[in-house]
């Protein structure tokens, strides 16, 4: 009878230990995974894809609507947005908790049509809405929209916003132009009557560069707007203090697609949705110092946040190429599902 009790005692100690090294493993893998996740949409599957940096693992596909096209993380990294863009006919922006990787309910953007940029900065969520050449803005906090702005532009497309939510700079594809919106607060005239307070007003300012304009960046440094023109392949360049285009290079990239700088705003990759290549030009000598070719059409552009990778979208082949920022070459390729685009990091804080 002793022995039958010790055995038991040793079965039960035994699965106990069993259950503490299970749930500490599993915390290890909670800690190891909260970081950062890479997010990608693949618009044939109609999936978000979120991803492990690390092991380059999909962790989870999560059902989006019927025609994604980009995402954003929140500013805590524990809620995606995805847009749903139908050429500018639709109205729906879908919501995902990453941590149950589920499904939140979506949000409604008319009387705004097409939402296709997106950002999101003090706290809120802004995109575009090409549809109604326009930008918007969400409000998590409210669950409403609570301001939007009218650009007056031919296919307002993708979208950049500052940390306080002041300045939103915009590509307009069809119009070959940039604009940037400020928030200004514009003091009383001489005319207003006395106590009269300062009023907040936004201002644009348009700025042609070339056809076809769509990917851009801004320096991490904050002075210069980079932006590629898919149907002359030039790369124009604004000097954001002035508001004016300070130069252009003729960097031949026919049907650039999008355009990002390196973390250290050292280099500027450009993808070519028409051919496949990946140019790199040197952001203080404005020369190219490789082009690489990733597949038959590369598109979504994001830099891992260290500096050491980038992950291009190769929607021709349905793949994520990795480029090692270091040597400028590819080093792996990453599946997500079909028609791989829009590309997001969750950092999660």
């Amino acid at each position: 009878m002793k022995n039958v009790r010790y055995s038991l005692t040793c079965i039960v100690a035994s699965t106990f230990f069993c259950v503490l090294l299970i749930s500490s493993a599993i915390q290890s893998i909670a800690q190891s995974t909260a970081k950062a996740w890479l997010l990608a949409l693949s618009k044939r599957d109609h999936a978000l894809a979120i991803i492990d940096p690390a092991t380059l693992k999909v962790l989870a596909k999560v059902p989006v609507g019927e025609d994604p096209h980009e995402v954003i993380a929140s500013a805590d990294g524990k809620t995606a947005y995805v847009s749903i863009y139908g050429g500018g006919s639709l109205h729906e922006i879908n919501v995902i908790d990453l941590f149950t990787q589920k499904a939140l309910p979506s949000i409604d953007t008319r009387p705004l049509f097409g939402p296709h940029g997106l950002d999101f900065s003090n706290g809120q969520l802004w995109f575009t809405a090409e549809g109604s050449k326009s930008v918007g803005r969400y409000d998590p906090a409210t669950g409403k929209m609570d301001w939007s702005m009218g650009t007056g532009e031919d296919r307002t497309h993708m979208i950049y916003v500052t940390d306080k939510g002041k300045r939103i700079y915009t590509t307009n594809v069809a119009s070959g132009t940039v604009s940037i919106l400020t928030d200004t607060l514009v003091q009383p005239g001489r005319m207003a009557p006395p106590g009269a307070k300062a009023r907040e007003e936004w201002e644009q300012t348009i700025i042609p560069v070339g056809k076809g304009s769509e990917g851009f960046d801004v320096s991490p440094d904050g002075k210069e707007l980079w932006t590629a023109a898919s149907e002359s392949g030039k790369i124009f360049i604004i000097d954001l203090a002035s508001k004016k285009l300070s130069e252009t290079i003729d960097a031949k990239v026919n049907g650039a697609n999008r355009l990002k700088f390196t973390p250290d705003g050292k280099l500027v990759f450009v993808s070519s949705l028409g051919t496949g290549d990946l140019a790199i030009y040197d952001a203080s000598s404005r020369k190219e110092i490789k082009r690489i070719s990733v597949g038959h059409g590369a598109a979504g552009i994001q830099m891992d946040p260290d500096g050491s990778r980038a992950f291009v979208a190769c929607s021709a082949d349905d793949n994520i190429a990795i480029i090692d920022i270091k040597t400028l070459s590819v080093i792996g390729h990453l599946d997500v599902g079909g028609m791989p685009d829009g590309l997001a990091w969750a950092i999660i804080r």
